[in-house]
């Protein structure tokens, strides 16, 4: 059992007015040009940093100028050029069945409904945020990915294991939506910069003092509301 609603409002609060000053401009850090790049970049991201994609989309749509090469191409051709992605092979068939239904379901548009988005093959909801939110500029939801996982556990805004289940224990009046886009964002910079997955520095975090999972000796109330 987690800390009451109430209770961990309090402290998705406290960490969001940290985090928000401490990353005053978040922004996505995969590359690309338009709606149909951006679907491409987020499938590609799946279980692989944001760095390989970017390298390797950087050719990638330089070869292929949107849905109908995606759809035309060979999938074992898409899959020689991704060839450095983590499951490439399942990308590449992604790629051009969902280019393929694009262009016969959305004539030729990324879509900018969820349920939409989630019906393109290799689409599941959280690369449907990532293309709603900065593709289409709309927020059905909160993006969770490993580090907003770990995170929004480590620092006991949630209790819930799953990215299904946190997404939806955030929405539930832990999270204001007002900042359902940004804290995904404010918590992946702070995974990457400070609350690392095997070394978190407890030293040089802001947030040290209402984290509960602090390898630091000291109590820590939940979201007490302490400045810094």
């Amino acid at each position: 059992m987690g800390e009451p609603l109430d209770t961990r409002a309090a402290q998705a609060e406290a960490v969001i007015d940290r985090l928000q000053r401490e990353y005053p401009d978040p922004e996505i850090s995969l590359d690309f040009s338009n709606r149909f790049e951006l679907l491409v970049a987020v499938v590609l991201s799946a279980q692989c940093t944001d760095e390989r994609v970017n390298k390797v989309t950087a050719d990638l749509f330089e070869t292929y100028d949107g849905p109908e090469d995606f759809a035309s191409a060979d999938v074992d051709d898409i899959a020689d050029d991704i060839d450095s992605i983590t499951y490439y092979n399942s990308k590449a068939g992604y790629l051009h069945d969902a280019a393929e239904r694009i262009i016969e379901e959305h004539d030729g548009e990324v879509p900018d409904s969820m349920s939409a988005l989630t019906d393109l093959p290799g689409v599941g909801r959280k690369t449907a945020n990532v293309v709603l939110q900065h593709g289409h500029d709309l927020t059905e939801g909160i993006v969770v990915d490993t580090h907003v996982q770990r995170l929004s556990r480590r620092l006991g805004i949630t209790a819930e294991e799953t990215p299904e289940k946190i997404e939806r224990d955030l929405m539930d009046g832990v999270v204001p939506r007002e900042h359902w886009k940004n804290y995904t964002h404010w918590l992946i910079a702070h995974g990457r910069d400070t609350c690392t997955a095997r070394n978190p520095d407890c030293e040089e975090c802001v947030l040290e003092d209402v984290c509960p999972s602090s390898k630091l000796d000291h109590d820590v109330d939940l979201a007490d509301g302490s400045e810094w």
